[in-house]
């Protein structure tokens, strides 16, 4: 769903494993509020609730989310529509969020990269 040219104005997923509300409205460039909303409109995002009903979304749920602001905010797909999208898309979205973490992995690869070679200088 995300095209690499609207991922660069993204920030890049960072390698954790859970992600507070905060971290992915900012990583996803929407506000809490939205993401909550989202989260009963959209059966695909379920974060994961631990004490005090505090949300932890994993790198899949940021991706998913991405996916939907993409279709809500780029695409000018309504809720219904972007619902069917994701929903008739199961498989095709599972590509292409593998195809967005290889992206991912790469980015962060070279970045390592360029810190070892600046290292070694």
């Amino acid at each position: 769903m995300l095209e690499p040219s609207h991922n660069n104005e993204l920030p890049t997923i960072p390698g954790k494993r859970y992600f507070t509300i905060g971290e992915v409205a900012e990583l996803c460039a929407v506000k809490a509020h939205v993401l909550r909303y989202w989260e009963q409109e959209f059966p695909q995002l379920s974060p994961v609730k631990r004490r005090g009903n505090r949300r932890y979304y994993q790198r899949a749920d940021v991706i998913t989310i991405r996916q939907i602001r993409s279709l809500l905010y780029e695409q000018g797909y309504t809720i219904g529509g972007a619902k069917q999208k994701l929903g008739s898309n199961e498989v095709k979205d599972d590509t292409t969020q593998y195809k967005q973490l290889i992206r991912q992995m790469i980015s962060e690869l070279e970045e390592v990269l360029d810190v070892l070679n600046a290292s070694v200088k």
